[in-house]
């Protein structure tokens, strides 16, 4: 079975900053320093574009696992996808999207994943997986946005 989720966070950033921030693996680490996540492969700094790849290693639930991932669709300052290369998921796909608001930009990550392992990835998805993920991809926008 197939997860999705969206977090929607509103900043006082403009689009194209706001666009840039989620694209900077620098402060994708920052935001998730509790896992120790860092960077390694095509780039490991700066602004990640249209067709490179990342692996990051962290520690997420008490286990250690990397995950490389590679940006699949680009379109400035509006929207990036980026999909897992190679990782613990069957798949993970993260579409970042980006719009004027009143107050600023709202930014939506939205999160289609599917776990590994048959019927025990189902239940791990139901019980742990969105709930864990949905909570670092909505901190990891309060960073960005703030």
């Amino acid at each position: 079975m197939t997860v999705t989720f969206e977090c929607i966070t509103q900043s006082t950033r403009s689009v194209s900053e706001l666009f840039d921030r989620a694209k900077d693996i620098g402060l994708h680490e920052q935001s998730q320093a509790e896992s120790g996540e860092r960077a390694s492969g095509d780039v490991v700094a700066g602004l990640i574009g249209l067709d490179q790849e990342v692996t990051f290693s962290a520690k997420h639930l008490g286990l250690r696992f990397d995950l490389k991932s590679r940006v699949t669709e680009f379109d400035a300052p509006e929207r990036f996808v980026d999909e897992q290369v190679n990782g613990l998921f069957r798949s993970f796909r993260h579409e970042h999207l980006f719009a004027a608001s009143s107050s600023g930009t709202q930014m939506t990550d939205r999160v289609t994943f599917t776990a590994p392992f048959g019927p025990a990835g189902w239940i791990a998805e139901r019980l742990v997986l969105a709930r864990y993920l949905r909570r670092l991809i909505r901190n990891r926008g309060l960073f960005l946005a703030t």
